[in-house]
């Protein structure tokens, strides 16, 4: 029973703690405040911005010219003033039900990136985070793929 309480007090001490992030009027609210402006470039591209309009984080899907066959598609996340790029195929983190032409799969991306303490409250790139981040998700596409 002791057990059962505690795994309870946790659970709800975690959800009470979420953040909800939405993308509104092309600007990303952290629980309701504007913290980063973003820009649909098009279907596969985003870009997000502080708030005095530098650009930190892009966001961009390759389908790897093979439209068709997408299990070799993939995605980049470039943290802009770090110079640092992570390749992933690992859809499930970033896509939400529509495919990438729903804002809501930005929101989940920004969410992801909060969760990994990659980006801050302020809206602000951690960059001792960026290299962790890179580290753990990071495939190295490019490396492996001839061209």
């Amino acid at each position: 029973m002791k057990k059962t309480m505690m795994m309870l007090l946790i659970a709800g001490a975690a959800f009470l703690n979420a953040q909800k992030i939405e993308i509104k009027d092309d600007k990303v609210l952290l629980d309701g405040k504007a913290i980063l402006k973003s820009e649909k470039i098009n279907v596969f591209q985003y870009s997000f911005y502080t708030l005095d309009d530098n650009e930190i984080v892009m966001f961009r899907m390759f389908d790897n010219e093979t439209p068709q066959y997408q299990a070799d598609d993939y995605y980049v996340i470039n943290f802009i003033e770090q110079r640092i790029k992570v390749q992933c195929t690992d859809f499930s983190r970033v896509v939400s039900g529509l495919g990438m032409n729903s804002k809501k799969s930005m929101e989940k991306l920004m969410a992801w990136l909060f969760k990994e303490k990659v980006l801050t409250p302020e809206g602000t790139v951690n960059p001792d985070r960026v290299g962790v981040f890179y580290d753990k998700y990071d495939e190295k596409i490019l490396e492996r793929t001839v061209r």
